[in-house]
């Protein structure tokens, strides 16, 4: 049984859904499909008589052997909510932008649903980032696959983030705000602040400021199996807490307590591909005129 999930499609790009329907309807498979994506395909989309619709996490779990997230990185970020601690894999169809998580490209839908029907990929586990306290701000869903972010709420005045490690003060950043990236989001919002690149697999996590306001202040990377707790402060009263895409308000001297999620995510990667492939294909990391 394949699951489809997506949540914005240009009418340009029906045709790759189409592809997607057309070859798992060739294949005989199950379809499960994500009832608000059905309800944004069905007059553009021609679809078999014989569907199965899913909304909710239950749903799911023990009936799907895979999961396809079809559309940008976004969109396989949404799927964490509905796959949670189950372990499907997903496979990210990139019909949107830079497509790093979501990395089969158009022209490539095809020989990859062959290969993942055929067992012809590899499974990357990426570990997940958890704010653990407080434990009511985003209930069962406090887990992110890219980053905890801390921001300034409505305002232009800097924030204090007093960041300790295992109980062992770190620093205090006067900043717009701070970053805590798994190795998966060592590649977004962490490294367009200036964080480095960590690779998948690595164990670590990396603690990087937004524009801080000193000069001497770089971002550090720490074992992710650290514990770390967070004070907020600032002029203003509210602030934003961001799980990837999810955010919640919090409010002067509160206290976040950020570690490691007690599972992991299944990404289908093809064995042709790796890391660092990707890198160099979209981010141009390398890229040299003398190459």
């Amino acid at each position: 049984m394949i699951g489809l999930y997506g949540r914005s499609i240009s009418p340009d790009d029906m045709v790759y859904v189409q592809r997607v329907i057309d070859k798992l309807t060739l294949r005989n498979c199950g379809i499960y499909i994500y009832r608000s994506f059905f309800e944004l395909i069905s007059k553009e989309v021609e679809l078999p008589d014989r569907l199965d619709y899913f909304e909710t996490h239950q749903e799911i779990v023990g009936k799907l052997d895979y999961l396809f997230s079809i559309g940008g990185d976004g969109t396989i970020l949404d799927t964490l909510t509905l796959v949670r601690d189950s372990g499907i894999p997903i496979m990210g169809i990139n019909i949107g932008r830079l497509g790093f998580l979501s990395s089969i490209a158009k022209d490539e839908i095809l020989p990859s649903i062959d290969k993942v029907l055929k067992g012809e990929f590899r499974i990357e586990p990426r570990a997940l980032i958890r704010l653990s306290e407080p434990p009511d701000l985003f209930g069962e869903l406090n887990y992110a696959l890219n980053e905890v972010t801390i921001t300034r709420k409505d305002t232009t005045s800097l924030i204090v983030l007093h960041v300790y490690i295992d109980e062992v003060f770190l620093n205090t950043y006067w900043a717009d705000g701070l970053i805590i990236a798994t190795p998966t989001g060592s590649t977004a919002y962490s490294l367009s602040s200036g964080g480095p690149i960590l690779i998948p697999g690595s164990e670590n996590f990396v603690i990087t400021p937004i524009a801080p306001h000193n000069l001497t202040v770089r971002p550090v990377v720490i074992p992710d199996k650290s514990r770390i707790r967070i004070i907020v402060e600032g002029r203003e009263q509210q602030f934003l807490v961001s799980l990837d895409s999810r955010r919640a308000t919090i409010y002067s001297d509160f206290e976040l307590i950020v570690d490691k999620a007690g599972f992991k995510v299944n990404i289908i990667q093809m064995k042709e591909k790796n890391f660092f492939t990707t890198i160099r294909d979209k981010l141009n990391w390398g890229l040299d005129a003398r190459n």
